[in-house]
C-alpha cells in the first residue's frame, strides 16, 4: 500500500522543522511561529534558543507544574482543548458532539479489555500547534500493553472533527493500555494528526510513528512499566489529540465539552 498524502506532506514538514538554520535564520523562524500561532512562552526557554522549529514545537517546561498530590484526584495528561466527554454506551463514544465511533475499533483487537468499557467514560484532549506538546500520566500507571496503529494523518482540528466520520479510527495512534492503583484498566490513545512527523514515548523508544509500517507493532511489559502521576509520557512533534477511555466505575470527569485546560488541571476522580 502507498502512503496517504497526508503522511508525505507530515514527513516533508517534519524534514524541514527538524533541519538547524543558521542561528540568524533560526531565530526568525522560531519568532514567526511563536506570533503566528499565538504561542504563550511563560514557563519556557526564549523562543530564540530552541536549535530546530522541531524543539520549540517540543519544549520542555522550565517552570514545573503544581497540581493536586491526592493519589484520587486525576490530572489532565496535557495543555488542551476538551472536544468531546462524556459515557461510553454500547461502545460508542464521540469525537465531538453529533460524530460517534466505535470504541473497539479505535483500540483495535489486539487490545483486551475492551468490553468493561460499556458504562464507562471518555474525554477527548486536542492539543493545537500552539499548545505545549508533551503529554503526562494523569494519575499513578502500570502500562501492561502498548499497540501502534498504522494510518492516515489527517488534521484533527474543529473543522474536521464536525464533518469527517470515524476520523481517530483513520488515524495513526498509538493505543495504551494501563491500570490505575485500584487496579482498573483505562486506555490512552495518542492520536497522530497532520504534520505530526512523530509521536515519541520516554518508557520505550522502539515505538516508532509515521514510519513505513504497514502492520500494526505490539509492545508488553507484564507490569514493567510503572509512572507516577505528573510524571512525563512523552510528546507530539505538533498538535494532536490524546482520547482517555476509563472502564465503567472507575473515573468521574469533572468537565465540559469546550474547556480549555491546562496539563495539571484537575479532571476527575478515582474510583476505588
Amino acid at each position: 500500500m502507498s502512503a496517504h498524502f497526508t503522511n508525505l506532506v507530515s514527513s516533508l514538514f517534519g524534514r524541514f522543522a527538524n533541519r538547524a538554520f543558521p542561528t540568524v535564520i533560526q531565530k526568525a523562524v522560531n519568532s514567526a511561529y511563536v506570533k503566528l500561532m499565538g504561542l504563550d512562552m511563560r514557563g519556557f526557554e526564549d523562543p530564540g534558543s530552541y536549535p530546530t522549529l522541531n524543539a520549540l514545537f517540543t519544549r520542555e517546561l522550565k517552570v514545573r507544574r503544581k497540581f493536586d498530590i491526592n493519589p484520587s484526584v486525576a490530572i489532565s495528561p496535557c495543555d488542551s482543548l476538551i472536544t468531546a466527554t462524556g459515557a461510553i454506551e454500547e461502545g460508542t463514544a464521540y469525537q465531538i458532539k453529533g460524530m460517534s465511533y466505535d470504541t473497539a475499533s479505535l483500540l483495535g483487537e489486539a487490545m483486551e479489555g475492551t468490553d468493561s468499557l460499556d458504562g464507562g467514560s471518555y474525554a477527548n484532549f486536542y492539543l493545537s500547534p500552539k499548545d505545549y506538546h508533551r503529554y503526562h500520566a494523569p494519575f499513578d500507571i502500570k502500562i501492561s500493553r502498548a499497540v501502534h496503529i498504522p494510518g492516515r494523518l489527517y488534521p484533527v482540528n474543529m473543522p474536521l472533527l464536525k464533518r469527517k466520520t470515524g476520523l481517530f479510527i483513520e488515524n495513526e495512534r498509538v493505543v495504551l493500555r494501563v491500570e490505575d492503583a485500584n487496579g482498573h484498566i483505562h486506555f490512552m490513545v495518542m492520536v497522530g494528526a497532520l504534520n505530526v512527523g512523530k509521536m515519541s514515548f520516554v518508557f520505550d523508544e522502539r515505538i516508532q510513528t509515521n514510519a513505513s509500517a504497514q502492520e500494526r507493532s505490539i509492545y508488553d511489559y507484564d507490569g514493567t512499566v510503572s509512572l507516577s502521576k505528573g510524571e512525563l509520557m512523552g510528546w507530539f512533534e505538533m498538535g494532536s489529540t490524546v482520547v482517555m477511555l476509563s472502564e465503567a466505575d472507575s473515573l468521574e470527569y469533572d468537565l465540559r465539552d469546550g474547556a480549555r485546560i491546562a496539563y495539571g488541571d484537575r479532571i476527575g476522580v478515582l474510583r476505588s
